[in-house]
């Protein structure tokens, strides 16, 4: 995206009233830009415009770009993994056949350019010393992966019949606080369970021997902003693969009323490790670990 300043069009985020779309929305209007959010009703407010949307219906959103000058999509609207299995039909209708509405409005509006939200999930299972590349033929194993990678393709055939820009960044794990997640609540909790007073537990699924990749969203949102005028139409977006034991490890350190409990369960679906020299080299994005992020949570190292 360019520089600071106001712009004369707005940048339009999908999903804008989740995770990943509030840290967006925040990031984008204190760089300038104005923000226009369209979302299903309920949850969280966020920064800019809110407006009730649901990108499948496709005259509700053309009425959104008919009525504001839009320069800018960021598409990050979708059912997660848990629900797009428990309700596949609607899955297909919010992850495919709503990003196909998306992807539509550029080139009915003059759109330039669209980010999507993709996942490490196109990857399905691998070894845990493999580090896939976005050379890695996609192999996903569920719903909500083989969405993405569908979306993707469909992405590249606008960009090569309508010239529009597209760019698809491929994220792991996102951890943070204000995540609400119900199936993964710890994404959130090892964030805000820091200053507990009394005694805590995390559950967390996984056996300590694995490793998992994770991000931050605060991460994750200056990825998005910063994938300007990309030379690739994917990246992998960075972030680090954390051993699970260690994870428990420094989180118990950091409050001794803190105590995680964990699983037996191995990572599947999802690679264990990751390049993200593409993304890095050519942004020139770097972030700080995991650990130091839990560490300036918990009032110690500044990022």
């Amino acid at each position: 995206m360019r520089g600071s300043g106001q712009k004369p069009g707005a940048v339009l985020v999908t999903g804008a009233r989740g995770f990943m779309g509030r840290t967006l929305g925040m990031l984008l209007q204190r760089a300038g830009y104005r923000v226009v959010g369209v979302d299903l009703p309920g949850g969280a407010g966020s920064a800019g415009e809110q407006l009730v949307g649901d990108i499948t219906d496709q005259e509700q959103l053309r009425a959104v770009f008919a009525s504001r000058k839009i320069e800018q999509i960021v598409h990050l609207a979708a059912i997660l993994p848990t629900a797009a299995q428990r309700d596949p039909l609607r899955a297909t209708e919010v992850n495919v056949r709503g990003s196909l509405h998306v992807l539509e409005m550029p080139r009915e509006f003059g759109v330039r350019r669209v980010v999507f939200g993709s996942s490490l999930s196109v990857y399905g299972t691998c070894a845990a010393d493999y580090v896939v590349s976005e050379a890695d033929r996609a192999a996903p194993e569920d719903l909500y992966g083989a969405a993405k990678v569908y979306v993707e393709q469909m992405g590249e055939a606008y960009r090569e019949r309508y010239g529009m820009e597209f760019v698809s960044l491929r994220i792991g794990r996102v951890v943070g606080p204000g995540a609400q997640s119900t199936t993964s609540a710890w994404r959130s909790q090892i964030f805000e369970r820091l200053s507990a007073e009394s005694p805590a537990q995390i559950s967390l699924p996984y056996v300590a021997s694995e490793k998992i990749l994770l991000v931050h969203v605060d991460d994750v949102a200056r990825m998005l902003l910063q994938a300007a005028r990309p030379a690739h139409a994917v990246y992998n977006a960075c972030c680090e693969s954390v051993a699970v034991g260690e994870l428990k490890r420094q989180f118990e350190a950091l409050n001794s009323n803190l105590r995680v409990k964990l699983g037996e369960a191995a990572v599947v679906g999802n690679p264990r490790m990751v390049d993200c020299s593409r993304f890095s080299g050519e942004f020139n994005f770097k972030m700080p670990s995991i650990f130091e992020q839990l560490r300036a949570a918990a009032g110690g190292d500044a990022r």
